[in-house]
């Protein structure tokens, strides 16, 4: 019984920090979406325009790559810790702020602030995690982290309808400011893991910036196979966005869906979600990362095959139930590639630009798609976009299976299944 005791102590000691951090960054993640459901009813509330609630939407992307050009610049120059504890810190203040704008002018210029701090939190946070937990434990830590952002995505707006039967929009927006100071308060207690990691860079300058362009570039010609990677995940982002962007209207118009089947249909993937993220959270120590990332993108498409298919509500339940459920096996194989394959030192410059990249594509996409299927069918336009990312995750698979590109998927650590 002694013995038992020990091993869970021993299991706790190494899991204590990497348990603190994905706390703190739950209650960021939740704390996204309770703010944005209320900030939508606000918005309505104050101005019923439906064209000043889109308004919301644009916002947030504009400022994310205005604010990404500099940002991994700064992560990488920054201590990871405190920039994530000042980015929570500014979110509680902000967010705290937006119930006493009397203006909408108002509350979009704080809601740009916000997604500016949010453009630094994200590869901060990123960074952090890839010092602070050990490699042999990233894969698992990732799942979790799946977990709760799956979580986050239905608790979220739970928790804001519940807030709003209790008290008001203005008390449910105070109370999210908190939930931004509770994950700092968390992140206090965390190590310092990366002191003495950031004194080898020049100070951040117009010129530091270029100069920082330049370094990712060469680190992606230097490293062909990982910017090929790199490449067709991006395609498979854009394409899913594109998708994902014209959702309502596909089910509504196209299929046919009532109210009531739409928001079935969104409850039933949301369900497929949070099992998926609790299944690849108790099995990814037994998954390699080509088994997660491959796998899981390919289960992914198949369901965006079969959504754009679809002709009935069970049909297209069934495709969302398999992209929902296999997007957090997906997710966890490619962070931890990717945690494996970017240098700490480079991680926050080029998860940013990465970010910028694919923020720009995503708008092209989703207008270029609009356009098509206007001309077109928008059935046509979804059909063509869901083999698009069939064919860039079935390359992904060939280079996985490749006896030279192979040597990209291959886990430092030697940990995993055979």
């Amino acid at each position: 019984m002694k013995g038992d005791n020990m091993v869970v102590k021993q299991r706790w000691k190494g899991w204590r920090f990497p348990a603190m951090l994905l706390a703190a960054m739950g209650l960021s993640t939740v704390g996204d979406f309770i703010y944005l459901v209320a900030i939508n009813l606000l918005v309505l509330e104050m101005t019923n325009s439906a064209a000043a609630v889109a308004g919301l939407w644009i916002v947030g992307p504009a400022a994310a790559i205005f604010t990404r050009f500099w940002a991994g610049s700064m992560v990488d120059r920054a201590n990871k810790r405190r920039l994530m504890i000042w980015t929570d810190i500014i979110r509680f203040l902000l967010v705290a702020l937006i119930p006493l704008m009397t203006s909408i002018w108002g509350i979009y210029l704080l809601l740009w602030l916000i997604s500016m701090a949010k453009s630094f939190f994200a590869p901060a946070s990123l960074t952090y995690i890839t010092v602070l937990v050990p490699e042999d434990k990233r894969k698992q830590f990732n799942s979790f982290y799946s977990l709760t952002s799956s979580g986050a995505f239905i608790i979220g707006p739970a928790i804001a309808s519940v807030l709003f039967m209790m008290s008001s929009v203005n008390i449910a927006i105070w109370i999210n400011a908190a939930s931004f100071l509770l994950s700092a308060l968390i992140l206090v207690w965390l190590p310092d893991v990366d002191e003495k990691k950031t004194s080898g860079l020049q100070s951040l300058s117009f010129h530091a910036i270029i100069q920082d362009f330049k370094i990712v570039a060469d680190f992606g010609k230097d490293h062909k196979l990982f910017t090929m990677v790199l490449g067709l995940n991006l395609l498979i982002l854009i394409s899913t966005f594109a998708m994902d962007a014209q959702e309502v209207v596909f089910t509504r118009q196209v299929i046919g869906l009532s109210e009531v089947e739409y928001s079935l249909l969104l409850s039933i993937t949301g369900a497929g979600a949070l099992l998926g993220a609790l299944t690849v959270a108790f099995f990814a120590k037994y998954l390699t990362v080509k088994q997660l990332f491959g796998g899981g993108f390919l289960l992914v498409s198949a369901g965006y095959v079969l959504y754009a298919f679809s002709q009935s509500f069970a049909m297209i339940a069934a495709g969302f139930v398999v992209l929902g459920f296999f997007n957090a096996f997906s997710n966890t194989g490619y962070t931890t590639w990717y945690q494996q394959n970017v240098p700490i030192e480079l991680m926050g410059r080029v998860t940013s630009l990465y970010g910028v990249i694919t923020s720009f594509f995503q708008i092209i996409f989703v207008l270029g798609m609009g356009i098509i299927a206007d001309l077109l069918s928008l059935r046509l336009t979804i059909i063509s976009l869901s083999f698009l990312c069939l064919i860039a995750v079935l390359y992904l698979i060939k280079m996985m299976v490749h006896p030279v590109e192979k040597v990209i998927f291959e886990e430092k650590s030697g940990k995993g299944a055979a």
